[in-house]
């Protein structure tokens, strides 16, 4: 019992730590972060596959709120419950919290700096690199599952956004669409066999 309650305890502690500094050293929004997220929790701690990550990647996405509070939620209550995830959102919630009022009190001065509005320009580069990687893994991944219907939805989405300007927000609803269609023959066809 008390193994069990010191190893939560340093699942609470290790989920704090992680999403505190991911959310404190991350640059450039959601995608970047979650990316960091899957190196973290997929790669160097071994809490989760590349599939689990890619679920979370995408309810965070498709989800109302901020993607990394999002994925910190469903990433918390993976590990820890409840707990798990008020922890792992206080973690990514506190360092903007800090950083933004600490911008707020001196805003004058930051506005007028020209070396800070220089370091934000360079590391639009780097945010741009990191998206990109996130692009290329994240469509590795459906590439991966070996669908037609995955990987042609995959350029269909693609080809909306990019060539025809239509809003990602309505590409999203519609894949959640047919997702739940999908779903829903999938049951269909499960109590077919049962029967």
């Amino acid at each position: 019992m008390n193994q069990k309650s010191t190893s939560k305890t340093h699942i609470l502690w290790t989920l704090f730590k992680t999403t505190f500094m991911l959310s404190a050293c991350t640059f450039g929004g959601g995608f970047v972060i979650v990316s960091l997220m899957k190196k973290e929790f997929v790669e160097k701690l071994g809490w989760l596959d590349e599939g689990e990550m890619l679920d979370i990647t995408g309810i965070a996405s498709s989800s109302p709120g901020p993607i990394p509070i999002n994925a910190s939620v469903i990433l918390g209550y993976r590990m820890a419950g409840l707990m798990g995830s008020l922890v792992a959102v206080i973690g990514t919630a506190l360092p903007p919290l800090i950083i933004i009022s600490v911008i707020s009190t001196f805003y004058e001065q930051f506005r007028s700096n020209q070396y800070v509005a220089l370091a934000l320009q360079v590391m639009r580069a780097g945010v741009a690199a990191v998206i990109f990687d996130v692009v290329l893994k994240l469509a590795a991944n459906v590439c991966k599952t070996k669908s037609i219907l995955h990987i042609s939805l995959m350029f269909i989405a693609f080809i909306m956004t990019y060539f025809f300007g239509i809003s990602a927000m309505n590409v999203i609803l519609m894949c959640v669409v047919i997702g739940i269609v999908l779903l829903l023959i999938d049951l269909r066809k499960d109590k077919k066999q049962t029967c």
